[in-house]
């Protein structure tokens, strides 16, 4: 009987030491096979990092990006009155405006009433404060911060006889301007409108809190209503299906060419039209421009033609697909013919959807925009060919999110060049390499903001570079274009 149990014994002994050796070669096979697919791995995204570096390489950088999460208990504070603001300009001059205010409001102890949209504008566009932004999120992410309140008291509306003063704060104005200047007048008026709102806080000088407080908004309290932010991930994803997509903000519209009386390319009766509808508005205050004057000072939208080159000379391939990011170009067919014939995988909006989607969006100019800035948000490439609001705004935002890649272009170096090429000066060899040269440092790296003391619309613009909110000083130091004060 000892015996038998002894066999039974030695045999489960051999099984089990079979089992171990065999799972010990399957480790043993596992390695190398597992090694195998990480290297693979590894590769395939090196290629593919490879192919998006375009004409130089990002290093990639670690960014200290400040996400801490709205609290849930309201701040307790006594308000000294109710601030109104009515923006004035287009989405990204309403946006960056609306983080100002939220920011005076914070800082003057002060009730926000969700701020007015302009509706009397260029655009005309008749959306309201909630057809673009989720105002229930904007409220409550902000309510530890500041009471935001969706309509004034009775007590103090127009409609029930009470009239507010009504004013434009200055512009480029510092925190001791709002607390000597404007904060005493609510002794004697319980509701202020600040009638325009563009620019109206400094991009530097501000106290850290402050600063911080207008990324707060700008990236996390200002969502998009579900449905534009729907519309704007499925353009993302349509784009992404079919490989890698450059954002070109070709800003080459009717509105931009006459307020700025660029005409470069234009024909004698274009150039009229345009120079008619400067005229018509009158807050355009410049109305007699020369345009080769603004053109070599580098004050002109890149025109369709000379954007296609920019993009050959930048090495983008004619192959990638090319997002354009912008409203109606101006002449459009006869314009873009250049830039299809060189890049043929150009797409618009317009082009992916179907009309019935974009029907909902029609003669809202501000929530076209909002699916067009999503879209340059998160293409792997942006290129802006003029440096107007949104253009910084998604600057701003691609440094925030990780520096992801924004090719700012130098228009007055880029003028000289492209001239000096058209009249055989220079070769395409000789024009492709300095464009490359010239533009090695401007691919949104990590930097700070140049400051330019007493000439705040020639310093770096606050919601383009927000570098308190993305890097602690001990990372900035040393970065090209280091804070400069002139």
């Amino acid at each position: 009987m000892e015996s038998v149990v002894q066999v039974r014994s030695e045999r489960v002994q051999q099984s089990i030491q079979g089992v171990v050796i065999q799972r010990t070669r399957l480790k043993l096979w596992f390695i190398p096979v597992f090694a195998s697919i990480l290297v693979w791995a590894c590769l395939v995204q090196l290629w593919h990092m490879r192919l998006l570096s375009g004409f130089t390489r990002v290093t990639k950088v670690s960014v200290c990006v400040d996400e801490t999460m709205h609290s849930t208990t309201p701040r307790n504070y006594t308000s000294n009155g109710f601030l109104q603001v009515s923006c004035n300009g287009g989405l990204n001059q309403m946006r960056a405006a609306i983080c100002d205010m939220v920011t005076v409001a914070r800082l003057l102890n002060l009730t926000l009433v969700v701020p007015e949209l302009d509706k009397s504008s260029f655009w005309a566009d008749p959306s309201d404060f909630e057809d673009i932004f989720d105002v229930r999120h904007f409220i409550d992410s902000l309510r530890d911060e500041v009471n935001i309140i969706k309509r004034l008291p009775k007590k103090v509306a127009r409609s029930y006889g009470y009239h507010p003063i009504v004013m434009p704060p200055f512009s480029w104005s510092s925190e001791k301007y709002y607390l000597q200047q404007i904060l005493p007048l609510f002794s004697k008026h319980q509701v202020i409108n600040f009638n325009r709102t563009d620019t109206r806080l400094a991009n530097n000088g501000i106290p850290l809190e402050l600063q911080r407080l207008r990324c707060r908004v700008n990236f996390h309290a200002l969502k998009f209503t579900q449905k534009i932010e729907a519309l704007g991930q499925k353009l993302v994803h349509m784009l992404q299906q079919r490989g890698p997509f450059v954002a070109l903000h070709l800003r080459y519209e009717m509105d931009m060419l006459a307020f700025s009386g660029c005409t470069e390319g234009c024909t004698e009766e274009e150039a009229e039209e345009l120079k008619q509808l400067r005229y018509a508005f009158p807050w355009w205050k410049e109305k007699e421009i020369v345009s080769d004057e603004k053109r070599s000072q580098g004050l002109c939208p890149l025109t369709p033609e000379e954007a296609t080159l920019i993009l050959q000379a930048l090495g983008i391939e004619k192959d990638m697909q090319i997002y354009i990011a912008s409203g109606d170009i101006y002449s459009s067919e006869r314009r873009l013919a250049t830039l299809r014939t060189a890049f043929p995988k150009i797409v618009k909006k317009e082009m992916l959807l179907d009309p019935e989607e974009l029907q909902q969006f029609q003669n809202h100019s501000s929530q076209m925009a909002a699916l067009d800035f999503i879209v340059s948000t998160a293409s792997n490439i942006f290129i802006p060919t003029y440096d107007g609001n949104m253009a910084k705004l998604v600057e701003g935002h691609r440094r925030y999110h990780g520096y992801k890649k924004t090719i700012l272009l130098d228009r007055k170096t880029l003028v000289g060049l492209l001239d000096l090429h058209h009249n055989r000066t220079l070769s395409w060899a000789e024009f492709s390499a300095a464009v490359r040269q010239s533009h090695e440092g401007r691919i949104g790296q990590p930097a700070h903001r140049r400051v330019i003391e007493d000439k705040p619309k020639e310093e770096d613009y606050f919601y383009a570079n927000p570098h308190e909110c993305v890097c602690e000083s001990a990372r900035c130091e040393g970065l090209d274009n280091s804070t400069e004060v002139r």
